[in-house]
């Protein structure tokens, strides 16, 4: 039976990293790609990266009960399409979401079965020194991450497993772990 494990995690955390060396060794698994309402950043791709729509597509998509779960941050909103997921599970294919805390604990109402997995990073200064080091926001967006990651922490309890991403390699073969 494929497996259903959820990654979470404060931003800059190291989740995409620890993604990428986990799909290294497990190239199976599918990786959901979220639905956001927030303009691509550069470089990034809709359907790749994220589906990219309006906020309009966006409520239609929770009125017609399209998404698993959905959270909105730092002004944004991100989602993970249903019917994606169960397509890929009913298949026996493992499936990885990436995805805030608060979409989490919505997987577990909608999936109880689902593993829980938290990133958490080696300390407080770590994590500030990669969001800052990032370049990817304005120092206001890298505040309101900073203020985020700080609730995100406290939640970590909630998770079936909690992995400190102090190497990336060893963080990546705990979370392959759970997806097998």
């Amino acid at each position: 039976m494929a497996h259903l494990v959820v990654l979470s995690g404060p931003s800059g955390v190291g989740k995409s990293s620890v993604i990428g060396k986990a799909l290294e060794e497990i190239p199976q698994t599918w990786l959901s790609v979220s639905v956001t309402t927030r303009a691509p950043r550069p470089g990034e791709q809709d359907g790749v990266n994220y589906f990219f729509v309006s906020s309009e597509q966006f409520d239609q998509m929770i009125a017609a009960d399209e998404l698993l779960e959905w959270a909105e941050f730092t002004g944004n909103r991100y989602g993970t399409p249903r019917a994606q997921v169960q397509e890929r599970l009913d298949a026996g294919i493992p499936v990885l979401l990436e995805i805030e805390v608060q979409g989490a604990m919505q997987v577990r109402e909608a999936m109880p079965t689902a593993v829980l997995v938290f990133l958490e990073p080696p300390s407080w200064q770590d994590l500030k020194t990669r969001l800052v080091g990032r370049g990817t926001e304005s120092d206001t967006e890298v505040e309101a991450r900073l203020n985020a990651a700080l609730s995100e922490l406290e939640s970590a309890h909630l998770f079936d497993h909690v992995i400190v991403n102090d190497d990336v390699s060893r963080a990546a073969d705990e979370l392959v772990s759970y997806l097998r």
